[in-house]
């Protein structure tokens, strides 16, 4: 597995792939990133690139199938009826290929699941769903398709770019500027998986060795709170990494995270968190089943089956059906009876996020119910919890440890640092913070074993 932190990336896989990449002449360009994306993927999964490679030929093939300009009409029942057919097909064969690995890493071994297999399925379903509905203008070359499904900066964890936001088809210039904007998002990601989720997770790690039985309430909430940050901070860091590589090979940028804990409802936190999946989910499942433009049973239903499928796609344990079941019935709940109330008052809706948001993220990393069952008995002793913790002051020790990656954490969780960042981002302390936060991440990885992006595996 090739990590996007870890040094022999940094040092050695992708200077060689930047190198070749801008001494090619731009209209060669696309060919040599598919290469070395392909080679890229190899690198990690040498077995299960060929299912990439198999999947990617399918689709272009299919989607051949489907291509129509956007402005002829499909005006003959029979033209209809076969690009539905076609359409149905490549939906099904997109599907079946995620169903059967999911599957096997279910009921045989969780390693036989390829990695980055949910991102490139989700963005082949919805190539094909936007060549179904005339949303690409120009014909794909199979140069272009076989680029956009496999894009080694999206390939393992996205974000899901739509093939019309790609630019497709056309040689790719790339400026000295557009590097550096590239450049400065790529390390502002890498400090804050490398110097605040990794460090995060070394406390979420010695609450699982601990032992949830032996902890006490306010180390609950503590590490309820940590693993809220650590997660985020290694997504967002890695979603950042991404964008900030598309930026830098002349792509456009995609935002996946818009201060999410600002929010006021969870309605709005997941329109703020994953933002590409959550379009995703919106402009092919939810719409598609009638959207918010129905009754409210329609509605209730429309919205249980997209969170049950978000649980579904995130992981194979029962806690994820949970998790999704949860977020469901709430933002159900919002729809329905107290969302307005969320509204009038903004700073009741965002204590209720703060709250109910590091709750639902208990449910969706302890994958044991039976732990998940006594966690929450920490988290609400008065409810008949598991017992007085072993040491009721062990909340001392690791507010002393990590108290620096919290205040860290939650101030980089604030709109305004979003803000300074868009408008100080090229002032020259600014970048020689980023080239110190650059070493001090380096220095890190080299001296620790580093830790495995959280959502490669999906």
């Amino acid at each position: 597995m090739v990590s996007f932190s870890g040094l022999e990336f940094l040092f050695r896989l992708l200077p060689v792939f930047l190198i070749i990449y801008f001494i090619t002449p731009a209209k060669h360009r696309e060919s040599i990133l598919l290469l070395e994306s392909l080679i890229f993927y190899a690198l990690g999964e040498p077995l299960f690139v060929l299912v990439l490679v198999v999947a990617t030929a399918l689709n272009y093939y299919l989607g051949e199938k489907l291509w129509k300009p956007g402005n002829v009409p499909c005006i003959y029942g029979r033209q209809v009826r076969r690009r539905k057919t076609f359409l149905l097909l490549a939906v099904g064969a997109d599907v079946g290929i995620l169903g059967v690995f999911k599957c096997l890493a279910v009921f045989v071994d969780n390693a036989l699941l390829p990695m980055g297999l949910s991102f490139y399925i989700f963005k082949m379903i919805s190539y094909q769903m936007d060549l179904y509905r005339q949303k690409v203008p120009e014909k794909p070359g199979w140069k272009q398709a076989a680029l956009y499904f496999t894009l080694f900066p999206q390939v393992e964890s996205g974000p899901i770019m739509g093939y019309a936001q790609g630019g497709f088809g056309s040689g790719k210039g790339c400026s000295l500027e557009g590097f550096e904007d590239g450049l400065k998002c790529f390390v502002a990601g890498l400090g804050m998986k490398v110097l605040l989720a990794d460090k995060l997770a070394i406390l979420w790690n010695d609450l699982q060795m601990i032992g949830f039985q032996s902890i006490s309430t306010p180390l609950a909430w503590l590490g309820a709170a940590g693993y809220s940050l650590q997660l985020y901070f290694d997504f967002w860091g890695y979603s950042l990494m991404a964008s900030g590589l598309m930026v830098m090979l002349g792509y456009p940028f995609i935002m996946n995270f818009n201060d999410p804990y600002a929010s006021k409802s969870i309605s709005e936190f997941y329109r703020r968190w994953h933002v590409t999946l959550g379009r995703w989910f919106r402009e092919y499942v939810y719409i598609p089943l009638g959207g918010s433009r129905c009754d409210k049973k329609r509605l209730v239903l429309n919205l249980a089956l997209v969170w049950l499928l978000t649980g579904i796609w995130h992981g194979n344990g029962f806690n994820y059906l949970v998790w999704g079941s949860v977020i469901g019935l709430v933002i159900i709940l919002e729809k329905l009876v107290y969302g307005k109330l969320l509204q009038k008052i903004p700073l009741l809706g965002n204590v209720y996020v703060l709250v109910l948001i590091p709750l639902t993220w208990v449910i969706f990393a302890v994958t044991d119910l039976q732990q998940l069952v006594i966690y929450f008995g920490r988290l609400f002793p008065w409810f008949g919890g598991e017992g007085i913790a072993v040491n009721q002051r062990d909340i001392i020790k690791y507010l002393r440890d990590y108290s620096i990656y919290f205040i860290a954490g939650i101030s980089l969780c604030i709109p305004a640092m979003t803000r300074f960042w868009k408008r100080h981002k090229d002032h020259p302390l600014v970048m020689l913070l980023l080239v110190l936060v650059f070493w001090m991440a380096v220095y890190s990885q080299s001296v620790s074993a580093g830790n495995p992006f959280m959502y490669l595996k999906f």
